[in-house]
């Protein structure tokens, strides 16, 4: 059987035949540590223990906490959930805000529909105008949609548009501007540029 060559430190190949302790012991210097040695220098508490280390622990959660949801009312990058993230997404949260939907008065319909439903007489007349506001609403979130979509095709390329931006969009435009996250950067009428 064919002995393999053992490489040294300085790369020159060298055949050795290990018989007992004959061998040279080339190791790292220093005994191999123990299971309860390691285990001990990895033990640390998982929660800080003493008052003013859990209260200077609570102070530094509390300010990442902060930083984050400003940074996400602000609409800074980092600090975005996925869903938000991206160029293409930006560019539908600021043409959302831009605008006006017919949407953002979804809420506000619902309250005086349900208060007027509590009088008799005016009950199918309001059933009526819900589903007709909420025709509207799902128009308007489909042409807006499409609107963005064929905005974003022509600066990125139809392949190359996110999967569920119009989704995004109607969603966006349902809401409320004031109820918005990320907050909106923009004013009415400020539309953005591809």
């Amino acid at each position: 059987m064919a002995k393999a060559p053992i490489v040294s430190p300085d790369n020159s190949a060298e055949t050795s035949t290990i018989k007992g302790k004959e061998a040279q012991n080339t190791g790292k210097g220093r005994p191999t540590p123990t299971r309860k040695e390691r285990e001990a220098a990895n033990l640390r508490p998982l929660v800080a223990v003493g008052k003013e280390e859990r209260k200077a622990q609570r102070d530094r959660v509390a300010d990442q906490r902060n930083r984050a949801r400003i940074g996400l009312a602000n609409g800074e990058e980092k600090f975005l959930p996925a869903r938000d993230k991206g160029p293409q997404r930006k560019y539908v949260r600021d043409y959302i805000d831009a605008r006006w939907s017919v949407g953002e008065l979804m809420i506000p319909v619902m309250v005086i529909i349900l208060i007027s439903s509590l009088i008799p007489k005016a009950q199918a007349v309001t059933l009526y105008v819900l589903w007709a506001f909420v025709v509207v609403a799902v128009v308007d979130c489909l042409l807006v949609g499409q609107r963005i979509h064929t905005k974003l095709a022509a600066k990125y390329g139809k392949e190359n548009v996110e999967r569920g931006l119009r989704w995004y969009a109607s969603m966006r435009a349902l809401q409320l501007k004031i109820m918005r996250m990320p907050k909106s950067q923009i004013k009415r009428g400020q539309y953005p540029e591809l």
